[in-house]
């Protein structure tokens, strides 16, 4: 079988990192463990730059047409004068919308030899594996309206909407249920009830759902700023947290600093499964975001692109073997004590991000 994929570097770092994922695509390749068909195009600012959008209708296309998507990131200094609708980040906003990629999956999982290298205690982080479920088509990112309104006399106001609808927030839950069945069987739900209408329907549909279909798993609610708490107190209890679009945002980027670095966490975004075929849309990204302080150096830490084609041989080609291989390649290398910058800590040395490709390359080929 040929897998289809289709990459957007996309900006910054992106093409640094993705280079370094290509790496172990071909390696697979080469060994006959697997065919994907590539192709390539523009996403952010520099689909912005080469055709005034921040991705084109050729390259969305081609995006749904793919069995899955890898990118980069987007954004950067350079564009913050774009007019909004194409600044870089409404090209990402746009593949998720149009293929209708509702649910993030964004792992934390902190890798034994990385344990020292969080801002909590080891005690507090070593054996980390927890899982955020972040619905990703909804909510204040999307809700309408959403405009700047010139009231006259110097003064402004800016709206935006929260909105969500019961069919949103329960098929996000089932990802969320259905995932923690294949692990600790637990679920944090978070939202803001307190203040919140909406956060006031999302428990009474998830706590529905719960009772009506997915009663062998635990539940638990969790206020969403109780939760950031939480989760640098005790990150060791959740097992599956699942949360609105703005607030999975925020708690992802806290989650993903227990582990050591943002550099460390893939992430998925999936959409429904197509009757036709049997899979789901699918588009796979690091959350570590363009970096542009650091692009160009060869500093950046290609674990998180690697480990998002991992997740995409997991989720959508059924190749979970091959996972298994990448995911022990860099906890090997870890182990060996070769870290990039942001990992570095005490370590006399770091590799560049062309070095750590190398090394995990290296580690899969034993």
């Amino acid at each position: 079988m040929t897998y289809s994929l289709f990459l957007l570097p996309g900006d910054g770092i992106g093409p640094e990192v993705m280079a370094e994922a290509e790496k172990v695509i071909g390696l697979f390749q080469a060994e006959g463990a697997a065919t994907f068909a590539l192709d390539r195009g523009l996403v952010g600012g520099s689909a912005y730059d080469a055709h005034g959008v921040a991705i084109s209708d050729a390259d969305m296309a081609k995006a749904q047409a793919a069995d899955a998507v890898l990118l980069g990131a987007v954004g950067g200094p350079k564009w913050d004068q774009v007019p909004y609708d194409q600044r870089p980040e409404s090209g990402l906003l746009r593949l998720r919308k149009d293929m209708q990629l509702y649910a993030n999956i964004r792992p934390a999982i902190c890798y034994p030899a990385l344990a020292d290298a969080s801002s909590l205690k080891r005690e507090f982080i070593e054996g980390l594996d927890l899982v955020i479920v972040r619905e990703l088509t909804g909510g204040v990112y999307f809700g309408e309206p959403k405009q700047i309104i010139d009231l006259g006399n110097g003064q402004k106001r800016a709206i935006d909407t929260q909105v969500y609808d019961t069919y949103e927030i329960e098929r996000i839950g089932r990802v969320a249920f259905e995932l923690a069945r294949q692990r600790g069987k637990r679920v944090t739900s978070s939202e803001k009830r307190n203040v919140m209408k909406s956060g006031v329907l999302w428990h009474e549909v998830i706590t529905a759902l719960h009772k009506r279909d997915y009663a062998d798993v635990a539940l638990d609610h969790q206020l969403a700023d109780a939760l950031g708490m939480q989760l640098v107190r005790n990150p060791k209890r959740f097992d599956v947290i699942v949360t609105d679009n703005l607030f999975g945002d925020m708690l992802s980027d806290v989650a993903a600093m227990l582990t050591g670095s943002i550099g460390m966490l893939p992430s998925a975004s999936l959409g429904d499964i197509d009757p036709g075929t049997g899979r789901r849309k699918a588009l796979y990204e690091p959350v570590h975001g363009s970096a542009p302080d650091i692009a160009g150096q060869g500093i950046a830490n290609p674990i998180a692109m690697i480990g998002s084609f991992a997740m995409a041989l997991r989720y959508t080609f059924d190749r979970g073997d091959l996972a298994d291989r990448i995911e022990a390649a860099i906890s090997a290398v870890l182990e060996k004590g070769l870290r990039t910058t942001d990992i570095k800590g005490g370590a006399a040395s770091s590799l560049s991000t062309s070095a750590m490709g190398d090394a995990i390359v290296t580690e899969l080929k034993r």
